[in-house]
């Protein structure tokens, strides 16, 4: 059942499950600009937009990446994939920097799950970077910080937990729990 909040952005927010099964249906030229829209309109520390993004289709080069990752079957499988970068070159903060890419992928993941398409979001695959960047022939200022397999969700149902907030969340000082 739906968790339901208070706006479609909260509804959106809560009900966005990553998806790493997908159908074969190809995802189109706008619905790739919406997700890259969605995802530079993030906020940034002195709006520098550190953010750089590769777009990948092409099977060949899908199948090259799925092997730099303990995850290939869900790389192989998605018809496109967004490669998220930091630009050493345009980064003025690497820790605020990281963090603003952080916002940017969750904006694409939050996009995707309005367009109905799925999407899940590849760490793992970083510890292969180095052979990431020479399959996408990206430039030595671009640091890979994360992979976006995205497609129409094949069916299924997916679910998912969080902890309570009591387990999250202080207050005024460590130690004091918060009463949901």
């Amino acid at each position: 059942m739906p968790v339901t909040g208070e706006s479609k952005v909260i509804d959106t927010i809560l009900n966005r499950r990553s998806v790493r099964e997908f159908t074969d249906r190809p995802i189109s030229k706008d619905e790739i600009n919406t997700i890259l829209n969605a995802g530079r309109w993030a906020p940034s520390g002195l709006n520098n937009q550190p953010w750089r993004f590769v777009v990948v289709r092409n099977p060949e080069t899908i199948h090259k990446l799925s092997e730099c990752t303990h995850y290939s079957s869900i790389v192989a499988g998605a018809p496109l994939l967004i490669a998220a970068f930091l630009d050493s070159e345009n980064s003025y903060n690497r820790t605020k920097d990281i963090q603003v890419i952080g916002a940017s992928v969750q904006n694409m993941l939050l996009a995707c799950c309005e367009l109905g398409l799925g999407a899940v979001w590849l760490g793992e695959i970083l510890n292969q970077h180095e052979k990431v960047n020479s399959i996408l022939e990206c430039p030595s200022k671009l640091e890979l910080m994360a992979v976006l397999a995205i497609g129409e969700p094949a069916p299924g149902k997916r679910t998912s937990t969080r902890k309570a907030l009591s387990e999250l969340v202080f207050e005024d000082r460590y130690g004091q729990k918060w009463e949901e």
